[in-house]
């Protein structure tokens, strides 16, 4: 097994995050009432997020982010399209299209139903 990471992210309601998440293609590995695990793509080569309960948390203030290396970033925002999260600058959930960032990367972002940023980024 090659090493890697995984983030830990807030869920005010873990049935309301893994909604969110399958929308996009995440399946749930695990749940119990104080952790979740979700993840997208073959086990071998998959992204994962792991949340905790944080039911208390105002998504308009929450500073939690991550970013999430991606093989086929296109793939995963033709079903952030398809799922209606909304193209905004403003507003909880909503997403902004992958563009050449000037670090030479392509990256989209999207602002989950809690308030979390993640930086989506296509690897090379």
């Amino acid at each position: 097994m090659v090493d890697h990471a995984t983030p830990n992210l807030p869920a005010r309601d873990f049935a309301a995050t893994a909604a969110f998440y399958a929308g996009l293609g995440f399946e749930e590995d695990y749940r119990s009432e104080s952790w979740m695990i979700l993840s997208r793509g073959p086990k071998d080569n998959c992204a994962t997020l792991e949340f905790f309960p944080y039911p208390d948390l105002d998504p308009y203030q929450s500073s939690f982010s991550c970013c999430l290396r991606l093989d086929d970033l296109g793939a995963i925002m033709a079903q952030v399209e398809a799922s209606g999260v909304p193209d905004a600058r403003q507003g909880i959930p909503r997403y902004h299209p992958a563009t050449p960032d000037p670090s030479g990367l392509t990256i989209a972002y999207l602002v989950d139903p809690d308030g979390t940023l993640l930086r989506l980024i296509q690897n090379d």
